[in-house]
């Protein structure tokens, strides 16, 4: 009888069909600082390094909250300003070449094809050399482009206004005044009694401060008579004959507008 020929294997039962050896990594012993197993050698490692990286970012993140600047009013100008690292891109948009009616030239050809530059490096150099001597060109546009970018962040350091940066970016303090509840005037603008107290709030805020569209009415110096002039003709921005109450409701409301003086 050939060898394994009418013969039948039984399989030890203490032995699982479905037994798999575990995912030992092989021993790299003989290559000392060769290589290493992917996983979990490897991973782990890179897993330790990124944690100590995220957490050091949070921490400053905590320590140095990103600065806030006054709520968006549109009655103001404002000069947008990106990060330091986009400054290059920003400066760029400056210039006659690249702005108004060729913008699309400096948002999106030219970068367009520094990116695509970058990407198609690794099919462009193929050589083995790794030295920059025996790279030239590669080693050129490398050097062109980072001075490209640091001459263009410099230019928009130094030729951007920052004083009226500061100026724009300061957030309007709240003077601090009193809220007499029980006065008439309060049960109007609050909408408690009449149909008018939408018109006002919409603009200035229940709470009496600054929005977008209208100044802070918490801690103003007027008088009842000024400002019952103010509701009546309009003022800047605001329109007259917004007021929908009696004459009445609106001296009460002026007199109670008018209390509300900021605290010496």
């Amino acid at each position: 009888m050939h060898r394994g020929k009418g013969m039948k294997f039984v399989g030890d039962s203490r032995i699982k069909a479905n037994h798999r050896m575990p995912n030992v990594p092989k021993d790299y012993s003989e290559y000392p600082g060769k290589t290493e197993a992917f996983w979990p050698n490897f991973l782990l490692k890179e897993w330790m390094v990124g944690a100590v990286f995220l957490i050091g970012y949070l921490l400053l993140t905590v320590a140095h909250p990103s600065p806030l600047e006054g709520p968006a009013d549109p009655t103001r100008a404002y000069i947008p300003l990106p990060d330091w690292y986009f400054l290059f891109m920003y400066q760029l948009l400056k210039y006659s070449f690249a702005s108004g009616p060729y913008n699309i030239i400096g948002a999106i050809v030219m970068p367009g094809l520094a990116f695509g530059a970058l990407l198609l490096m690794p099919f462009l150099d193929k050589g083995p050399e790794r030295r920059p001597s025996k790279r030239p060109l590669p080693t050129a546009f490398m050097l062109l482009t980072l001075a490209a970018m640091f001459y263009l962040t410099w230019e928009s350091v130094a030729n951007h206004d920052w004083e009226a940066q500061k100026e724009m970016s300061k957030i309007p303090t709240q003077a601090e005044f009193n809220v007499d509840e029980t006065m008439p005037g309060y049960a109007i603008w609050t909408g408690e009694t009449g149909d008018q107290a939408k018109s006002c709030i919409s603009c200035h805020a229940v709470d009496f401060t600054a929005a977008p569209a209208a100044p802070a009415l918490g801690g103003n110096t007027l008088t009842a008579e000024e400002i019952s002039e103010v509701i009546h003709n309009g003022r800047g921005g605001m329109p007259g004959g917004q007021f929908q109450g009696t004459e009445e409701e609106l001296q009460q409301l002026a007199e109670f507008l008018a209390s509300l003086k900021p605290i010496e």
